[in-house]
């Protein structure tokens, strides 16, 4: 099984990704990589970050966050973390709160919320250690907005926000910094998944405006996570021009 060399991390800093298999996990294992960072990719989907951990001369390893043994395996195999960037997670259904699906809630909360605590309680010493250590958690505008039949991923946003910004005056004092970026819309599998494969109804979200893209997420990141080590940037939101709020955007 890959794991990260002694020579890979003598004269790089080490960024781990989750949910680094599509999407922006994809797009910013690429960009922290350009940036000279040695990028460990975690995903479920372990084929394709294999191919992009060969595109970029990173290290793909197995990951589910929802399960904590295959957590533990991963990080076992991660010896110093420089960065983390909590990004796996997703949205399930969209029914009104009379008509909730608790299994869709169980599967959101276990992946936005349990699957950040997890990854971040198991590599947090490792990220003090490294003397300059870095947590990015990808959350959304929804983790500071609700919407008719989003409650069950507002609720997991929201809660997944509140353990990012605990974590914040947990550790002030520590040298590691925390940055939680929310974006509003962007263009990836998320409707897709969200829409159990409904491609023309993923497709309808973004119609009539320009979203944003993977890469403009990763490009956030790459911006904070490149700052002086005195600097943190606490929150940074971000949405296509076209988008106001979770609920009102201009469509042509």
């Amino acid at each position: 099984m890959p794991h990260v060399s002694s020579d890979q991390r003598v004269s790089r800093r080490t960024a781990v990704v989750t949910g680094a298999s599509a999407g922006i996990g994809a797009a910013t294992a690429r960009r922290l990589a350009a940036d000279g960072f040695h990028v460990v990719l975690g995903a479920r989907r372990a084929d394709r970050c294999q191919r992009i951990a060969e595109e970029v001369g990173g290290t793909a390893l197995p990951l589910d966050v929802t399960d904590p043994e295959s957590v533990r395996a991963f990080c076992e195999q991660v010896p110093e973390a420089h960065v983390l960037v909590n990004n796996a997670g997703g949205a399930f259904g969209l029914e009104p709160v009379a008509r909730a699906d608790e299994e869709n809630w169980r599967r959101m909360w276990e992946s936005n919320v349990l699957g950040t605590l997890r990854m971040t309680k198991a590599l947090l010493d490792k990220l003090v250690a490294s003397g300059d250590g870095h947590v990015v958690t990808v959350t959304s505008i929804a983790a500071h907005e609700v919407y008719d039949g989003g409650s069950g991923y507002t609720a997991a946003k929201h809660a997944q926000s509140a353990l990012h910004r605990t974590l914040r005056g947990e550790l002030l004092g520590q040298p590691v910094r925390f940055t939680e970026i929310c974006p509003g819309m962007v263009e990836t599998e998320f409707s897709v998944v969200r829409f159990a494969g409904d491609e023309d109804r993923a497709a309808a979200v973004y119609q009539g405006l320009t979203p944003l893209t993977a890469e403009d997420v990763a490009d956030t990141i790459a911006w904070a996570v490149t700052r002086p080590s005195h600097v943190n940037i606490d929150q940074i939101v971000l949405k296509p021009r076209d988008q106001h709020s979770v609920t009102r955007a201009h469509r042509r």
